[in-house]
């Protein structure tokens, strides 16, 4: 395994990042997850395999994957060799304040969310998308004052504009308030929008990038075609229906196929091996709910891609509307 610096802090992580959304209990929201006896054995692979970094978030399996990653860790690892990260925003309940970033809901959030994961910590607090109804001030002042009371170490933010991540950034920077060290972006193959201003931002700003879905919700490891594009997850993922539709995502999906058969090795490698080629990028986060897949994760750390490979790989890419702000 592979670790690398964290953004501009002193923290080392793993080259990957195991995202644990598919852990917890199966719900009518998440019918495909595993439950905890199906979960463990990933993460004790993960950790054996040399990954330290763990991403989950409040809402993932309505707070049971934060359970079962908590207890995990708790038997198969000691708290501080890991770097575990959660996330704020979406609702936990059907109260008003149940949800959002205002000043209440993270105090009461965050201890929610160190309860279910039985650590007085978090290594990475996440806002997990903005909050158009809560003033940036509030968000970051709130954050700072959970970072002063040692329940976070860190805290990042995920999908959002650039314009709005740099007022964050701004707006702590002028009260003397903590900064986000790190984004965690919707990025892959087939959208690389990020790249027109996120990750060059981040990039200046020595900030760390863990993009989301780096395999396109699996639409990248070759499994699905346009005709044929459904798996058990899809048929229920409304959200990842929204995001790869276009003609030219299945293009791409068709050529990453033909370098992955060239080099015979599978699709997932050649996708994540051309991520860990790109300027900026810090750990990807990936998912894994078979056997296997962790190992073939991993393996991608050794492919060696051509600048041919990475131009043809590339070449096909068309323009996409913003997806996955919401």
């Amino acid at each position: 395994m592979e670790y690398i610096r964290f953004g501009n802090t002193g923290m080392k992580v793993s080259r990957l990042c195991l995202g644990t959304m598919t852990y917890g209990t199966p719900t009518d929201r998440w019918p495909w997850a595993l439950n905890e006896e199906q979960s463990r054995p990933f993460i004790k692979t993960a950790l054996e395999l040399g990954i330290n970094f763990f991403d989950t978030a409040d809402v993932y399996t309505a707070g049971a994957s934060e359970e079962v990653v908590g207890r995990a860790l708790l038997d198969f690892a000691k708290r501080d060799e890991v770097v575990l990260a959660t996330k704020v925003f979406n609702p936990m309940g059907p109260g008003p304040n149940d949800k959002g970033l205002s000043r209440k809901h993270i105090m009461s959030a965050i201890d929610a969310s160190l309860k279910r994961l039985g650590t007085d910590y978090v290594d990475l607090y996440q806002i997990h998308r903005w909050d158009y109804d809560t003033p940036i001030a509030e968000t970051m002042e709130a954050l700072h004052d959970v970072v002063k009371a040692g329940k976070a170490r860190y805290i990042g933010a995920s999908s959002m504009y650039s314009w709005q991540f740099a007022q964050a950034q701004y707006t702590a920077e002028l009260n003397g308030w903590t900064k986000f060290v790190s984004m965690q972006p919707h990025y892959n193959l087939i959208y690389r929008e990020e790249e027109r201003e996120m990750i060059p931002f981040c990039i200046d700003q020595k900030i760390a990038v863990i993009p989301w879905s780096p395999l396109a919700r699996g639409l990248l490891t070759g499994k699905r075609t346009k005709e044929r594009n459904e798996t058990e997850r899809s048929k229920t993922d409304d959200f990842g229906k929204s995001l790869y539709q276009m003609d030219s995502d299945f293009d791409i999906v068709n050529r990453v196929t033909e370098i992955a058969e060239e080099k015979n090795i599978p699709n997932a490698q050649v996708a994540l091996a051309w991520m860990l080629t790109k300027p900026g990028i810090t750990a990807p986060i990936i998912g894994a709910s078979k056997p296997g897949h962790l190992e073939d994760a991993v393996k991608a750390l050794e492919v060696k891609l051509s600048d041919e490979d990475i131009k043809r790989l590339e070449e096909l890419y068309q323009p996409h509307p913003v997806l996955g702000f919401t």
